[in-house]
C-alpha cells in the first residue's frame, strides 16, 4: 500500500488522539494540508462521561461535516440553591441565535458519541496508534519526532494535543507545574427519566457542594448528564462506595438530583477526577511547535469548556496558518502569533474565571458561605457576574467567527 501524502511545506504532525487533535486535524486537512497524528494508545477515543459543548464549538463541528441533528437539543440553564430557590437563568442572546442559526447556548452531549463522529470524519493512514511520543529535534526547515518503538517523522510543524500531562508542552516550555484545584468532579450520564421538562439544565450549590443535570443525547437517544463537584485536595482518599457517597451528599436536596441515582449503573456511567490546573502561560508556540487544550491550558470543570476550548484550538491553529508554506519560519511564526492573539486572553479568562468559581462555591469557611448564599440568594449579584465574567467574552468570541455564521449578524 503506497504511503500517504507527505508534502513538504504541508505536513502536520499531531501529538495526541484526544477531541483536539482530531479537530486540528480535521480543519487542516479541509485546508489542503497533510495531516499524521500520533496516539500513545491502540485507538483514539474520548475519556469520561457526557460534555457540554456551546455554539462556537458546535458551529466549528457543523463546519466539518457533523449534521447539527447529532447536537441534541438546546438547555435553558438555571443556577438554584440546593432548595430548588432560582437564582439565575442565563440567557439566550438572540443575534447569536440568527447569525449561527443554532437555538440556546449549550448542548449536551456523550462524549465518546460526539468523539466517535468526529473520528469518522478522518480519512485512513491518517491516525497512527501505538506511537508514544518521546521528543522532538528542531530543524532550521523542520521538525523531527521521535517514538518509543523507534519510529521518526519528520514534519513541517509539530502540533502538541497531549492532554495535561504533554511531553510536547514540557519539552517546550518547561515542567507544567501542576496543582490541584481544591475540588473533585464525579460526572454521570443516565438514560431518560420522565417528567423532568425538557430543555431544561440546573445547576445547583449548597455551603460546599455542586449538583448539576443537563438533558443530552447518545447515540440518538435522549438521557441526562449530572455531577457533583465537592471540595477536595491531592491525595484525599477516594470513597469505597461512590453511589453511597454521592446518596449522603444529595439525600436533602430538592427534586430531581436525587433520582439521578438510581437511575445510574455507578460500574460503567461514573467518571471520578480530581481537577489539576497549571499556571496561566503567554505562549503557546515555540519554534515550529505549537500547543493546545489541556497540553497549555487545563481547565476547571466549572468552565464547561474543556473539550471545546480544544475543538476551538485546533479550528484556530489551520485557520491562521491557512495557505502558509510551512517551510517558511517567518510565516509559521506569524500564523502562531495570530493563534495566540485570539485564543491566550480568552481562554485564560475562562480557565481563571473557573478556577474562581471553583473557590468561591467549594473552598469558603461556613460562615462566609453562609452570607455568599444570601447575597447570591436574594440579590443579582450572581446574575451580573456570569454574565459579565462569562457569557459576554463567550458571546464577543462567538459573533467574531463570520466565517461559520449562517446570516450576517
Amino acid at each position: 500500500m503506497p504511503e500517504p501524502k507527505w508534502r513538504p511545506g504541508k505536513r502536520v504532525a499531531i501529538v495526541g488522539g484526544g477531541p483536539g487533535s482530531i479537530s486540528a486535524g480535521l480543519a487542516f486537512i479541509n485546508r489542503g494540508y497533510d495531516v499524521r497524528i500520533f496516539e500513545r494508545q491502540p485507538e483514539c477515543k474520548a475519556i469520561g462521561g457526557a460534555v457540554l459543548l456551546s455554539t462556537p464549538v458546535l458551529a466549528i463541528l457543523r463546519s466539518y461535516g457533523i449534521d447539527p441533528k447529532d447536537f441534541g437539543s438546546y438547555t435553558v440553564t438555571y443556577f438554584k440553591n440546593k432548595s430548588g430557590l432560582e437564582r439565575v437563568k442565563l440567557p439566550f442572546n438572540p443575534d447569536i441565535e440568527k447569525s449561527m442559526g443554532i437555538k440556546g447556548w449549550h448542548y449536551g452531549v456523550l462524549r465518546s458519541s460526539m468523539f466517535k463522529k468526529m473520528l469518522d470524519l478522518v480519512p485512513n493512514d491518517v491516525i497512527y496508534a501505538d506511537h508514544e511520543f518521546t521528543s522532538y529535534i528542531e530543524h532550521e526547515d523542520s521538525v523531527e519526532l521521535l517514538f518509543k518503538n523507534g519510529h521518526r517523522e519528520t514534519a513541517d510543524i509539530l502540533i502538541g494535543a497531549d492532554g495535561i500531562r504533554s511531553a510536547v508542552s514540557r519539552q517546550a516550555f518547561g515542567e507544567p507545574q501542576l496543582f490541584h484545584t481544591g475540588i473533585r468532579l464525579w460526572l454521570a450520564w443516565c438514560d431518560q427519566i420522565p417528567d423532568i421538562p425538557p430543555n431544561y439544565g440546573s445547576v445547583s450549590h449548597d455551603w460546599k457542594h455542586q449538583a448539576s443535570f443537563f438533558p443530552m443525547l447518545h447515540d440518538g437517544k435522549l438521557g441526562f448528564e449530572w455531577w457533583v463537584v465537592e471540595p477536595s485536595w491531592d491525595g484525599k482518599p477516594v470513597p469505597e462506595d461512590p453511589k453511597a457517597h454521592l446518596t449522603e451528599i444529595l439525600k436533602d436536596w430538592s427534586q430531581p438530583m436525587p433520582r439521578f441515582l438510581d437511575a445510574t449503573d455507578f460500574d460503567t456511567q461514573v467518571y471520578r477526577w480530581e481537577i489539576f490546573n497549571r499556571p496561566s502561560m503567554k505562549k503557546w508556540s515555540s519554534g515550529r511547535v505549537v500547543c493546545l487544550g489541556d497540553a497549555v491550558h487545563p481547565v476547571s470543570p466549572y468552565a464547561a469548556y474543556g473539550m471545546g476550548m480544544a475543538i476551538e484550538d485546533g479550528y484556530f491553529i489551520a485557520k491562521f496558518l491557512d495557505g502558509v508554506d510551512l517551510r517558511n519560519q517567518s510565516a509559521i511564526s506569524a500564523g502562531f502569533e495570530l493563534y495566540e492573539k485570539q485564543r491566550v486572553d480568552y481562554v485564560n479568562h475562562n480557565v481563571e474565571f473557573a478556577r474562581f468559581l471553583g473557590r468561591m462555591f467549594h473552598c469558603v469557611p461556613r460562615p462566609f458561605a453562609w452570607l455568599r448564599d444570601w447575597i447570591f440568594d436574594y440579590t443579582p449579584l450572581l446574575s451580573n457576574f456570569l454574565k459579565d465574567g462569562y457569557l459576554k467574552k463567550s458571546e464577543e468570541e462567538t459573533l467574531g467567527l463570520k466565517e461559520l455564521q449562517v446570516t450576517s449578524s
